[in-house]
């Protein structure tokens, strides 16, 4: 039966609910040594997804993501910044499982225009590796991702996607210059009460699978 429901071409076709994808863009961190997003130090940054859709406006997705990070001193143009002359560059690497909220109704619609802009947080841990190490530290933490995007599914099965997304940290240390003050050397210390934190700003691609329903 189920065999002449696929090939008479009368059953309707529904979106399964998996999708799976990929993401490049770049990375920005933002500490002690960067207080604020600057565009010359994002450094490339790349992910891989597994997205569930349970219904139109709710979306769940789990992610594994790797880039870089950087930012220097000599590029500040606070006198202190340009005196202390720190430098850092550190690979990251991160998992998390964030919820999707769709603002429009995102479903397969094989001759209509779809797509939908979205807000997203979740959790996450990340590691990290800053180049170089100066003190013994831990070098992972908690994260909590949260940000937007915009979707779009150009041609079933296939879908676009560009997301901004921030972490929140619960380290001090990305930037080789975090925890509390270990001498009097103004030069060597950062502010404890600011955690590190980065971004993501990515362009996806994903696939949606899809399977023949019988009535």
């Amino acid at each position: 039966m189920a065999g002449i429901c696929f090939f008479t071409g009368h059953t309707p076709v529904s979106a399964q609910k998996i999708e799976l994808g990929a993401g490049l863009g770049g990375l920005n961190y933002k500490g002690d040594i960067s207080p604020s997003v600057r565009l010359r130090f994002f450094r490339p940054g790349g992910s891989l997804f597994f997205r569930y859709n349970p219904s139109q406006a709710l979306s769940l997705r789990a992610e594994i993501m790797g880039g870089l990070i950087t930012a220097s001193d000599e590029h500040s143009k606070d006198p202190f910044q340009q005196a202390r002359n720190m430098s850092f560059r550190s690979r990251v690497f991160e998992g998390s499982t964030v919820a999707e909220y769709n603002f429009l109704n995102y479903e397969d619609r094989r001759f209509a225009f779809n797509w939908t802009p979205y807000v997203f947080g979740g959790i996450g841990l990340m590691k990290f590796s800053p180049s170089p190490q100066t003190a013994s530290y831990k070098t992972s933490s908690l994260v909590l991702p949260y940000g937007v995007g915009i979707k779009y599914q150009v041609k079933r099965p296939w879908n676009i996607g560009l997301e901004l997304g921030a972490r929140k940290t619960f380290s001090d240390y990305l930037d080789n210059l975090g925890g509390e003050p270990v001498n009097n050397d103004k030069l060597q210390q950062g502010d404890p009460s600011l955690k590190d934190s980065y971004l993501f700003l990515r362009l996806s691609v994903s696939y949606t699978f899809y399977k023949i329903v019988c009535p």
